[in-house]
């Protein structure tokens, strides 16, 4: 069991708390059984699980799928588990995950392509509204929030392993690529005339979404094929973007309905 928190693990998993460690140590922290069911239901490759002994008595299920994993597991103190997690109250569990390639995006059906998204919370939400609605995928540009943020995963509730997704260098070449494979591109802007349910969502698509603050960059939304609003009422200026990417996405979902 380990007690201190001096232990040489601990002091490594604490550090990727840090987006710099993340990406020199090539893993990333799984904080909660939820996370970790998720992990495991996909097979996604797990290095290291630490748990109380709390834990282990009341997921006796979960611990012994663990333990055929083949995988470093340690039992810690609750102490060494707070210190070891980013949250405040941890449920008693926290593993390391490989970093793997990034999952590809199919260039069919409605995809996402999401700019400068700096929020964490709001990139799992967009992540979970994304898997929700069927979407094929989301692009998000370099400049964003990590994808594996931790606060990413747990607003994702787990959607973050079965959603394809890839950080793109550079959007605008993504967007051409799209383009390029017969997919149309639809930008989101406040001062469209067009409303997102006119728009035949029927052909394969790629959405374009920008932060809360700023919006799309000009240049991005001029290279779009339709632009559409989000019709709001007086005084509201943006919603959140997990919010329009699921009227957009849902309605998309509604018109390819009529079609089956």
């Amino acid at each position: 069991m380990i007690t201190s928190l001096q232990n040489p693990l601990v002091k490594q998993m604490r550090k990727l708390h840090s987006a710099k460690q993340r990406s020199q140590q090539g893993v990333f922290l799984l904080e909660g059984t939820h996370l970790l069911e998720e992990a495991c239901n996909v097979s996604y490759p797990l290095e290291c699980v630490c748990y109380t002994p709390q834990w282990q008595e009341t997921h006796q299920r979960l611990w012994q799928q663990i333990g055929q994993l083949g995988i470093r597991v340690e039992i810690v103190i609750p102490e060494v588990l707070q210190a070891i997690a980013t949250t405040i109250n941890p449920d008693g569990v926290v593993a390391t995950a490989k970093r793997q390639q990034e999952r590809e995006v199919p260039y069919t059906g409605i995809s996402l392509a999401v700019e400068t998204l700096q929020d964490p919370g709001n990139l799992g939400t967009t992540i979970r509204t994304a898997a929700a609605a069927g979407a094929s995928g989301l692009w998000l540009s370099a400049d964003s929030v990590d994808l594996d943020n931790p606060k990413v995963l747990r607003a994702s509730a787990g959607q973050w392993f079965r959603l394809p997704m890839t950080v793109s260098e550079d959007l605008r070449e993504t967007v051409r690529q799209c383009q390029a494979a017969g997919m149309q591109v639809v930008a989101t802007l406040p001062t469209a005339e067009m409303t997102y349910w006119e728009v035949d969502w029927q052909r394969p698509s790629l959405i374009l979404l920008g932060n809360e603050g700023a919006g799309l960059s000009a240049d991005l939304a001029a290279m779009s094929d339709l632009q559409v609003q989000i019709p709001l009422c007086a005084g509201v200026e943006s919603l959140n973007v997990g919010i329009a990417a699921a009227l957009l996405l849902y309605e998309a979902r509604r018109q390819l309905s009529l079609d089956i």
